[in-house]
């Protein structure tokens, strides 16, 4: 049971992005890849919407995803937030374990 939060971190001035860049470049994004049950951590910008960033965070489980929450880079993180003055919105999902339903593969291209 893979849990898939989505964050929308949304900012003014290009902010948001400048968050991003700096959480790669100052290593935060890669120890955060190297945590014990991160699946995926990964930055995409909107196409129509150049002040939000959207983060797909992906953790094996719940255990997983409280030790990330309760790490010391969760305060870097918050400072970094505070530093672009970003406001957030937060989606978050449970994978299916069964899978994509065969009526659904058919849209998939691969």
């Amino acid at each position: 049971m893979a849990i898939t939060i989505n964050i929308y971190y949304s900012g003014k001035n290009g902010n948001a992005r400048k968050f991003a860049e700096e959480m790669i470049s100052g290593g935060i994004v890669k120890d955060i890849r190297a945590e014990e049950g991160n699946l995926r951590y990964e930055y995409f910008f909107p196409v129509d919407d150049p002040q939000t960033v959207l983060l797909i965070d992906s953790w094996q489980d719940q255990l997983s995803l409280d030790k990330h929450h309760a790490s010391p880079m969760m305060a870097e993180i918050a400072e970094l937030r505070n530093k672009y003055d970003l406001h957030m919105k937060v989606e978050r999902y449970i994978s299916d374990e069964g899978g994509i339903p065969a009526t659904d593969k058919s849209y998939i291209r691969k």
